[in-house]
């Protein structure tokens, strides 16, 4: 039991990566509530990043900037898991954006946040 505590205190960013997934993870599942649940989803994604990162890091590398003619791969670190952060990062953003506006849509439309009361109208308007 106590090498496994171990592992978790020497990747303590995996750790909160998997934590911050599943914070995000479980508000998307247990809340009725659209807002709520825009959360979770931002949350589930800061975790993804998190996890990105911290696997592409390696200690004692530097970015991968040529330097004073220093092109052994060896000295730097990857940079494709840092690519992948940003971008996803533009791509949750947009998505973020797309999610409150159609909240705002739905709210105006509908007067509620909850996705249930919201699907029972809905049903209804087309009845």
């Amino acid at each position: 039991m106590a090498e496994h505590l171990r592992e978790l205190f020497i990747n303590y960013y995996e750790t909160a990566a998997v934590i911050l997934f599943g914070i995000g993870f479980t508000t998307l599942l247990m809340h009725r509530n659209l807002l709520k649940k825009i959360i979770g989803f931002n949350f589930m994604d800061s975790g993804i990043y998190l996890y990105l990162a911290a696997k592409g890091y390696i200690a004692g590398r530097l970015a991968p900037i040529v330097a004073e003619g220093r092109t052994d791969p060896k000295l730097y670190v990857n940079p494709i898991p840092t690519g992948l952060v940003l971008t996803g990062i533009v791509v949750s953003v947009s998505v973020t954006a797309f999610l409150l506006a159609l909240t705002c849509r739905l709210y105006d439309r509908f007067h509620t946040l909850d996705i249930d009361e919201i699907t029972r109208l809905a049903r209804k308007e087309q009845v």
